[in-house]
């Protein structure tokens, strides 16, 4: 087999830096084995979570080939993980009117980055990703909820930023409660809501006009409707979701 280059990788320089805030919860595997994108899509997906979806520009800079197989395929082009992200990257002559059916999208890392199109039979490079967070669909308080985390996996979760929200909103759907647990506490004699990662709480999707000075409380968000976060008794029993170990290094396997 090849070797597996696990980024991002923030020695790699300031460009990589970008990639912190928008994939928390992912941690990307390129592959150098070259396979077509039915076998690179069943390898991911066996040895990881999916094809990698992207979200945003990824200055994605270690790459030894030009073209390297993600996770957008056609008739109608669409992520092979079910995932509704809008955003595109093609290259300027990429004409999405034309029959694209058996077509796969693959990056052009020496054209910025871009995408196009080639035929799926066509092997290739590709990138598996591994999500880093997870929905326990058990009911406990928060605080169980807490020391679940904790033991087993990292932490419960903590939302930052828009990109976090919507990642985590799309496990939140999955959930068998109407609410589930986030990492967000509430101290009352301070009037502080804070993470318990000791994130700054910088990002808001509280619902409004929720009472701000109730002890014992902590967040949970919404399972349906916008997936807004609301005050809940630290005593109600929900789902959570836990992060997994999201820290970013360069991790290269051989074998």
């Amino acid at each position: 087999g090849g070797s597996t280059l696990v980024f991002p990788v923030l020695e790699l320089g300031q460009k990589c830096l970008e990639l912190e805030e928008t994939i928390l919860f992912m941690k990307y595997h390129l592959i150098y084995d070259s396979k077509n994108w039915t076998e690179a899509q069943s390898y991911c997906r066996e040895k990881h979570t999916d094809l990698i979806k992207v979200n945003k520009m990824l200055n994605l800079m270690t790459a030894n080939s030009r073209y390297i197989f993600i996770g957008l395929f056609s008739d109608t082009w669409r992520w092979s993980d079910g995932n509704s992200s809008s955003f595109r990257n093609w290259n300027l002559k990429f004409d999405n009117q034309i029959i694209n059916s058996g077509q796969c999208a693959v990056t052009v890392f020496d054209d910025g980055g871009r995408w196009k199109n080639k035929n799926c039979d066509e092997r290739k490079p590709f990138i598996c990703y591994d999500d880093n967070v997870i929905l326990i669909k058990e009911s406990k308080t928060w605080e169980d909820a807490l020391t679940y985390c904790r033991d087993h996996h990292h932490d419960l979760v903590t939302i930052t930023n828009m990109d976090d929200q919507r990642w985590i909103q799309e496990r939140v759907k999955e959930a068998s409660t109407g609410y589930v647990w986030i990492g967000l506490s509430y101290a009352c004699t301070l009037d502080l809501w804070f993470w318990v990662s000791d994130e700054v709480v910088s990002y808001n999707n509280s619902a409004q006009n929720e009472p701000m000075d109730d002890c014992d409380m902590s967040g949970a968000m919404e399972k349906g409707g916008k997936h807004l976060w609301f005050k809940k008794n630290d005593t109600e029993k929900f789902n959570f979701i836990c992060s997994k170990n999201t820290s970013f290094h360069e991790e290269v396997k051989h074998g």
